[in-house]
């Protein structure tokens, strides 16, 4: 191959396609969705190529994307790749401290940002900045701050490239173009506070596509999939360039808390989430069986039980439903699956895929009960997204899938996964002792996560770095016990504590609006909502729940004591990256005369 496969991608697509519809956005202004075809796309994607010449960006060089998802970032990294140019998304959340420590380090000249918010950032960095030479805003709604007359807005910058006149070029640097050539450098999102510029070449890209053509059989251009994880995050990049690939209409969700209402507009088959998502699923589920009486709850409750043992303990397991069963099954499909299907926005699914965190066991046995297709997967930026996924009928509970073919895994010392392949980075942006470090002496990336292989089913067991040791020698793997205890329809955030501690802690944001209707049914009176969390009979509540879903850890793995917390975890403080992991060290300074306060006075 002599020139990178994305740097034409969007121009097949658009020969083979034409005018259908490759893309769709939802106009605020209008509340309409707008679609763009696979011929505009290409035209804009042209543009943006010609623009950036006009610009003066060179061949490899980095440019910087700070926005939420809009159809301005895939035209921008689609242009870019024609060029030849390396392109860098930022978190839309991102901090002053996190862009200008990435545009520092990326050396970065040109920024595209989205809204407001990016922009009055992106301007209080230039002015700290070097490099950063010019701002280009897509939301032409955007104020300019007094005395700007650098930044441009993206009508103008297009305009740049209008008539094309630097084609020539540009098709000089897509035939010019090597597999080796930087696409992306995606910075982790640090919950040791370190970030790290992930290098992602055009190969690994290719070689991820090839893996999924294999894994993922019935992907097509029928599809419509809902873009709802920022294209910053390597899982909805990956997939996205993927779906283009496959001939699917994307619809891009511009803002994340609108998804409910998007997801019942568009009707999507396809979408990358994460298990938080079924978690809430699952939560409201179970709220509206508590809420219902009589057949009606009887219902609900033997449909999940059959779905479980036809799925499940017949289908996940390689056997044949029995007649009556089946028919059992096929008659709560028409009914009450349907129904559920359709109150989510999801009845014409096709499959689901999972990833970037612990799946509860109880969220993904109902999920499969009820017959949606979440397909689980395992991935890393540094793998471009997927080392292992599951498939529709091939999957097993607990498991993160089968490894994706090309890629090879192996379990090393302390029981690390380990992997080599064509979709794993080279190493880490200008940071050659962290690449060294994150290799073994033979060549396979350390992942940092512990698992092991059975019936060719890959299991994860905890983050290798986050194993707390308690002060009695006891090892804690803290995601196990977090996601267990965060299916309960109570509890919305939580975080276990118990490195060089005598037990296991743990602090809780509740589910507030839960608490409070429990207040009410139950007549318990408070002045507001931290009165609430401290009544002795929130606590009992509290208790009795964490002491249910906890039986099967061992003694010393239990949380023994815990603090309810009136506000939520939140990036504003540094409590969480952008994409909601929590950092520990940062939530441990921040509590900690509470978490000291749990361990004072105890006799254990």
């Amino acid at each position: 191959m002599t020139n990178t496969y994305l740097s034409r991608l969007i121009q097949r697509q658009a020969h083979k396609y034409g005018e259908k519809v490759a893309l769709k956005y939802r106009d605020y202004a209008t509340e309409t969705w707008k679609p763009v075809t696979w011929n505009r796309f290409s035209e804009l994607v042209e543009t943006v190529a010609n623009a950036l010449v006009s610009l003066g960006v060179e061949e490899q060089e980095n440019v910087g994307v700070f926005s939420q998802n809009k159809p301005e970032c895939l035209y921008v990294d689609f242009g870019a790749f024609r060029d030849r140019v390396v392109t860098i998304p930022l978190y839309a959340t991102s901090s002053e401290a996190q862009v200008h420590y990435i545009v520092d380090d990326a050396s970065i000249r040109y920024l595209f940002v989205g809204e407001q918010y990016q922009y009055d950032v992106a301007c209080r960095v230039q002015a700290l900045c070097k490099s950063l030479k010019q701002i280009v805003i897509f939301d032409s709604e955007v104020k300019k701050a007094a005395g700007d007359r650098n930044s441009i807005y993206f009508s103008d910058f297009m305009k740049m490239g209008a008539d094309l006149q630097h084609h020539e070029e540009v098709d000089r640097r897509s035939s010019a173009s090597s597999p080796d050539d930087l696409a992306s450098i995606l910075y982790t999102s640090g919950t040791t506070g370190d970030s790290k510029g992930v290098i992602l070449q055009h190969s690994n890209y290719e070689a991820a596509f090839e893996g999924h053509r294999m894994r993922l059989a019935d992907l097509g251009e029928k599809d419509v999939v809902l873009n709802f994880l920022p294209f910053t995050h390597i899982f909805e990049r990956a997939w996205s360039y993927y779906c283009l690939d496959c001939g699917c209409t994307l619809c891009i969700n511009l803002r994340p808390q609108d998804v409910q209402k998007t997801i019942r507009e568009v009707r999507p088959t396809a979408m990358c989430s994460v298990p938080r998502f079924w978690e809430k699923v699952y939560a409201a589920v179970q709220e509206k069986i508590n809420e219902t009486h009589g057949l009606a709850k009887w219902m609900m409750l033997d449909a999940i039980r059959v779905g479980r043992e036809h799925n499940i303990d017949f289908l996940m397991n390689g056997k044949t439903p029995p007649p009556v069963l089946h028919w059992k099954y096929q008659f709560y499909e028409r009914t009450i699956f349907s129904l559920l299907k359709k109150t989510i926005g999801i009845e014409n699914g096709n499959f689901f895929p999972t990833a970037g965190a612990a799946i509860p066991y109880k969220v993904e046995e109902f999920v499969h009960s009820v017959g949606i297709h979440m397909i689980a997967g395992y991935g890393l930026t540094e793998s471009t997204a997927t080392v292992s996924c599951e498939w529709k009928g091939d999957f097993r509970l607990g498991s993160v899938g089968r490894v994706l073919p090309g890629l090879n895994v192996r379990i090393g010392e302390d029981n690390e996964i380990q992997l080599k392949g064509g979709t794993v980075t080279k190493g880490y942006y200008r940071k050659e002792a962290r690449t060294q470090a994150a290799f073994t002496e033979d060549g396979w990336f350390r992942t940092g996560d512990a698992g092991y292989i059975r019936d060719g089913f890959l299991y994860l067991t905890e983050r290798i770095k986050d194993l707390f040791k308690t002060s009695n020698g006891k090892y804690i793997a803290p995601q196990a016990i977090e996601t267990k205890l965060v299916v309960d329809r109570f509890i919305d955030q939580i975080t276990v504590i118990a490195d060089e501690r005598k037990f296991v802690s743990a602090l809780i944001v509740p589910e507030y609006s839960q608490v409070e209707k429990y207040a009410r049914d139950h007549r318990i009176a408070y002045a507001d909502r931290k009165d609430l969390l401290q009544k002795p009979e929130i606590i009992t509540l509290f208790q009795t729940r964490i002491d249910t879903l906890q039986q099967e850890f061992a003694h010393y793995e239990q949380v023994k004591r815990f603090v309810l917390l009136p506000e939520p975890f939140s990036m504003e403080r540094g409590e969480l990256t952008n994409t909601l992991k929590l950092k520990r060290a940062v939530v441990a300074r921040n509590y900690k005369d509470i978490i000291d306060k749990m361990y004072e006075d105890t006799g254990e």
